[in-house]
């Protein structure tokens, strides 16, 4: 088949989350499976200063309320996996926040995800694809344009974090070209009297697909709906829940080339190296166990409970390590506590991919307390590395870590419900059957293999849907 992803992050372009990391490894997955699998991507400004070799493929006119647009497809061919086609005007790509406003346009950013849908659906006709899958909100207004230009391919819309809307007000849909009727609020964009681009990509979309089966049940629900659970629960026949997958090939302790010692899981000395390396490197003590978080400091992400938690976590020798950067109140609190708690904690506020590697490495246990979490990425990085997960179960969390099996998982995201799960953590820590928990993590498959072969049953079966 023939399958166009549309996103607006992807590796090595531009990322902000793991649908950067899902926007590369599953497309070139499907390219293995012996698929035609083009990426589209926007091709921002600081994608364009990266220097990649782009061979310029066509232009186009899209249509557009002050007058057509002409919009240029550039390809790239990386060296391994799936090529991507970047869409450059200028005008609408050229910043460095792509989801941000400017100072003179506060829907700047709508606008802008607006072309790049309707060059979408331009390239999907041009290249001749038998399905697009669009992924969240930036791409939300794809089905919208597919229908409004005739294209006659099915859509598929993937669901990576519902709390991210793309809510504008309505004046946005004649700037962009949207015509009327499709603000309405049963199988249309109105939303709480905004214009959602999400929920157009929920309304009209041929099939849905959520990052984890548990995700696709739990936003059928009002908890975890973001008030679409009701659009959700009338789509569930068309709604799939499919897990996401880790590039394995490049997650990998035993050829990683960031950390300190390559090991693998017959030889969990090597892992021992790694966390004298990361202690030192952080300037920790080693006298218990390390407890590491790689992650956005954000709500979602349960900072504050690891915040809150830390005075009686450090109560017994460990240490912690946080690697992030986020909301500032986030930043300032982790701060005050390294300061409070020298040799014990350290907070390292920023991204760094390197040093995030080093802590898969080196750490004993993961700290993912999440309030939700679509499907998560970092529990099975670390699994992969030999480091035990302590999760909330929610989510895809719950999907990957068997509790007391593969990781440790708590209920309530609470401080006494994190430090319950952590109890028991400490009690395996360096006890009979370490290793064995260690090495049955690292035993897991989250490769995309089996994701990859579900993705293709439902290409296959919209495009059916389709058939005349």
């Amino acid at each position: 088949m023939k399958i166009l992803f549309a996103s607006s992050e992807a590796i090595p372009y531009f990322k902000t989350g793991g649908l950067a990391d899902v926007a590369r490894s599953l497309p070139d997955a499907l390219r293995e499976r012996g698929h035609d699998v083009r990426i589209i991507h926007p091709l921002y400004n600081r994608v364009r200063d990266q220097g990649f070799d782009l061979e310029e493929e066509a232009q186009a006119w899209i249509p557009w309320p002050e007058g057509n647009v002409v919009v240029r497809y550039f390809l790239h061919r990386p060296r391994r996996g799936a090529p991507a086609v970047l869409v450059d005007e200028p005008a609408f790509f050229d910043t460095t926040e792509p989801y941000a406003p400017t100072v003179r346009d506060p829907i700047a950013h709508g606008v802008r995800f607006a072309l790049f849908s309707r060059a979408v659906v331009d390239y999907a006709r041009r290249w001749g694809a038998d399905v697009v899958h669009a992924n969240d909100w930036p791409t939300g207004l794809v089905p919208v344009f597919a229908r409004v230009d005739r294209l006659g391919v099915p859509t598929v819309f993937g669901i990576h974090n519902l709390a991210y809307q793309g809510n504008f007000p309505p004046r946005i849909l004649r700037r962009v070209g949207v015509p009327r009727h499709f603000y309405r609020m049963e199988d249309g964009l109105e939303f709480y009297e905004q214009a959602s681009f999400l929920k157009g990509g929920l309304a009209l979309s041929d099939r849905l697909v959520a990052v984890s089966p548990t995700y696709a049940r739990e936003i059928q629900t009002p908890e975890f709906g973001a008030g679409l659970d009701g659009l959700l629960r009338h789509r569930a026949a068309d709604l799939w829940g499919i897990l996401n997958g880790i590039d394995t090939r490049d997650w990998d302790p035993a050829t990683d080339e960031a950390i300190a010692t390559r090991y693998d899981a017959s030889r969990l000395d090597g892992k021992e190296a790694n966390r004298r390396d990361v202690l030192e490197e952080l300037g920790l003590r080693g006298d218990g166990p390390l407890f590491a978080m790689v992650s956005r400091l954000v709500d979602q992400k349960g900072v504050d409970v690891v915040i809150d938690a830390l005075p009686d976590m450090l109560r017994e020798p460990c240490a912690v390590a946080v690697l992030g950067n986020g909301a500032p109140e986030y930043e300032r609190a982790l701060a005050a506590a390294a300061d409070a708690f020298p040799g014990r904690v350290a907070a390292v506020l920023r991204f760094d991919d390197r040093l995030a590697r080093r802590l898969y490495a080196g750490a004993d246990f993961f700290l993912m307390p999440s309030r939700y979490e679509p499907c998560g990425l970092g529990q099975m990085i670390a699994q992969r590395y030999g480091t035990v997960p302590i999760v909330r179960h929610t989510g895809g969390l719950a999907d990957t870590v068997e509790d007391g099996v593969t990781g440790f998982a708590f209920r309530e995201a609470t401080p006494a419900g994190l430090l319950e799960a952590v109890g028991r953590a400490r009690a395996a820590w360096r006890q009979p059957g370490w290793d064995e928990l260690r090495r049955r993590c690292m035993a897991l498959d989250w490769s995309w293999t089996r994701s990859a072969a579900q993705y293709e049953e439902l290409y296959r079966s919209v495009a059916a849907s389709r058939t005349p």
